[in-house]
Parts: C-alpha cells; structure tokens; sequence
C-alpha cells in the first residue's frame, strides 16, 4: 500500500512502524514539545502533497494533533484505537500496533471539515446514548471512535470532535447500531 501524504508521527520507533506496514515517508515531531523548524517541514509537506496525522491514542498524541492541526489545517487524520496500539497491556503507543492495525488506520482517514461546522447531533442526543455520563460511558465513547474512524474523545470534547470530522446523524446512530449489535453478541 503507498501512500501519497507524507504522515505525521511522533517518533523513530513510530517511523519504523509505519515503514514496515506501507510504503509511505514521515516526519517526526520527536515528541510533544515540537518545534518551529518541525512545524515548517509540515507546513512544506502539506502544500506539496499533504500530510496524514498518526498520532499515539493517548494525551501527549491528542497534544500533538492538536499543534499540528492548528497550524495546519486541512490535515487529515488516521487513529489507531488504544486496544490495537498497546503492548504488554502497560506501553501504549503507534510502534505498538500491527501491520495491518496501522493499514487500516490509513483507509480510514479522514479530514475535518468546516470550522464553523454545526452537526444535527445534540448533546442531549449524547446523553440519550450513554455517552456522556453513566456506566460505561467511556468504553462506549471508545467504541464509538474507533467505529466513526476518529479516535476516542472525552465526554467534553465528543461534539467537537463529531462536529469537526462532520459526522452525520446517520452515520452516528448506525455506530451507536453496531455497538449495541457488538454488546449484545458478547453477552
């Protein structure tokens, strides 16, 4: 699989990963604390053949998304959910995940859309789902990210997320289908 974007990861460890399971190039950002000359490089890539943002399922990958998007919007974004990119159930990160973990992830990228995008789903529709509060609702948060293709969100950035990527009513109440599908099947 070849892909055109230059993809955005965090490391060497993470460059090796992704080398091994396509054919693509990277930058890295060496870590949270990403610099101006780092920042330029990305800027560079996305104006000749745009960029893809892989980054770990966890606070410091959300930081560096987030920097990255900021200066560059328009970037598209690939997430490996966290159950696919831990080792030994402690170590959690991209390097972590298997080939086809990471092929995956890069077929199901998307962009986010408009800013000032206003989607139809509420966040009392949030609360109807359980997704906001309650028993389960993280792991149902979770499982809705990695269902929908755009990483796991906390309870107070999940409509911002589902805003940002433009999910559809239909689109999140078929997820919320499969959840429940899968829920039901593991009982």
């Amino acid at each position: 699989m070849k892909i055109k974007e230059i993809i955005v990861v965090e490391g060497r460890s993470d460059t090796v990963a992704i080398k091994r399971a396509v054919d693509a190039d990277t930058i890295e950002t060496n870590g949270s604390a990403i610099g101006e000359a780092v920042l330029k490089r990305i800027e560079l890539a996305y104006e000749r053949r745009g960029v893809i943002i892989l980054t770990d399922p966890d606070y410091p990958g959300t930081r560096i998304r987030r920097i990255v998007s900021e200066r560059v919007p328009g970037s598209k974004h690939a997430f490996i959910p966290k159950e696919k990119a831990r080792k030994n159930n402690r170590t959690l990160g991209v390097e972590h995940a298997s080939d086809e973990a990471i092929r995956q992830a890069l077929e199901e990228v998307r962009s986010i859309g408009k800013v000032n995008y206003q989607s139809a789903i509420s966040i009392s529709d949030l609360i109807k789902a359980g997704l906001l509060s309650g028993a389960g609702a993280k792991k149902k948060r979770e499982a809705l990210g990695e269902r929908l293709a755009i990483g796991y969100a906390n309870g107070k950035q999940l409509k911002k997320r589902l805003d940002a990527f433009e999910i559809t009513v239909e689109e999140f109440t078929q997820a919320l289908k499969d959840i429940e599908v899968m829920e039901e099947s593991r009982t």
